[in-house]
């Protein structure tokens, strides 16, 4: 029988919920290029409910224990003597989240004997180390797409917010005021912006899909490019670098993975040729940008503004200073986290322990990891040092 260990964010401050904002979700059977959403056997949860808590166990305990499955949830993962660290010696399977994410280090996947699995309830999975998964044979899998478009509307949301000035706008009337010039003086329009991403996959080209009815310049860049007739169709301009691309652009937005060619790819360097006045957007990792030169280039107005909802570490410690800098619009890592991308994660990891436990093939687009290697999505998305650098 299998132990499998489970990393959740804590539950609201007033306790789990027993009512919702909605009624029900949009039945949604697949994804844009037709990849069909998860197809677990059955599930044991109401679509629409508070999952990704310690209280919502993704819905997976009924269904692990009637095999005779031991799961534990916890959301104490960091520290000494974590639950997270007392449980992982003997768990043959850990389950993490990219908003709430138990980072397993080469020293805990060395200590963590009888681990096989590691499963992303979402997708990105940069919080593994892959090189250590590869040299113990652990295969690590990920929900790919279950929240790409919900990461997506995240981004359009965030462009808009910064260039409009909505979050300053909004505190004006929480704190009484009524000064439209207070509101106005840092608002502009999105149409005619030249707009970029930094990788054009699923979320990318999500984003520039959601975009381009604003009547902006469309610029990408992404190792791997894309179909003459999405070009064509959306208006795209392709740049071979993100350095090429960003002096071009008023808004950026990142969507790359996480890896070596990536890791503070946005410095002090990188950030001095964008035009002034620029907006920055980062949902994708934060270690893509340098965290001491964006708070530079804001307080200097190289930047007008920037905004994501990915932190190092995770959670950010109270004196993190992206919390005090201005001009920012950041979130607690929410873009994938959606109710409705939830019932999306919760069945996709439900399908990948499914065919697990019965020892059928995990679906190839939710492999990063398998048989000693990069496979699946991981061998187009993602690098080590035991592999060539991936998409970017």
């Amino acid at each position: 029988m299998a132990k499998v260990l489970c990393v959740l964010y804590d539950d609201p401050t007033g306790g789990y919920p027993t009512t919702y904002a909605r009624d029900d979700l949009p039945a949604i059977d697949h994804y844009p290029g037709g990849q069909t959403t998860p197809t677990p056997e059955a599930t044991d949860f109401v679509p629409g409910r508070l999952l990704g808590s310690v209280t919502g166990e993704l819905g997976l305990r009924r269904f692990l224990e009637e095999r005779g499955h031991t799961l534990v949830v916890t959301s104490d993962k960091d520290g000494d003597g974590s639950v997270f660290d007392r449980e992982l010696p003997d768990a043959d399977v850990v389950i993490s989240q990219p908003f709430w994410p138990a980072y397993l280090t080469p020293e805990r996947v060395a200590a963590a004997k009888n681990l096989k699995l590691a499963i992303t309830a979402g997708i990105g999975s940069d919080h593994v180390d892959l090189d250590a998964a590869i040299e113990h044979g652990v295969t690590v899998a990920e929900v790919t797409y279950c929240n790409s478009i919900s990461v997506a509307e995240h981004v359009v949301m965030m462009t808009l917010s910064l260039v409009r000035n909505y979050l300053p706008s909004h505190q004006v009337v929480l704190d009484g005021g009524w000064n439209i010039a207070d509101c106005v003086a840092r608002s502009y329009d999105v149409e005619g912006m030249h707009v970029g991403t930094v990788a054009a996959g699923r979320i990318g080209l999500a984003v520039l899909r959601r975009l381009a009815p604003f009547d902006v310049k469309l610029h990408y860049t992404d190792r791997h490019r894309l179909p003459e007739e999405v070009e064509r169709e959306l208006g795209l301009t392709f740049h071979p670098t993100t350095a090429d691309m960003v002096p071009h652009c008023d808004v950026v937005t990142v969507n790359a993975p996480l890896h070596p060619e990536t890791e503070g790819l946005f410095g002090d360097e990188l950030l001095a040729t964008m035009k002034r006045g620029a907006y920055l957007i980062n949902t994708a990792r934060a270690l893509i940008v340098d965290r001491d030169a964006v708070e530079t280039a804001l307080r200097s107005g190289q930047l007008a503004g920037y905004a994501g909802d990915v932190w190092y570490p995770q959670p950010a410690p109270a004196d993190h200073p992206w919390r005090t800098m201005p001009h920012h619009g950041m979130t607690p890592h929410i873009s994938g986290s959606s109710l409705s991308a939830q019932a999306r994660y919760a069945a996709g990891t439900r399908e990948i322990l499914e065919s697990w436990l019965d020892g059928t093939p995990i679906r190839d687009e939710y492999l990063i990891v398998d048989g000693g290697g990069l496979a699946g999505t991981g061998a187009h998305s993602y690098s080590t040092a035991t592999a060539p650098p991936a998409t970017s």
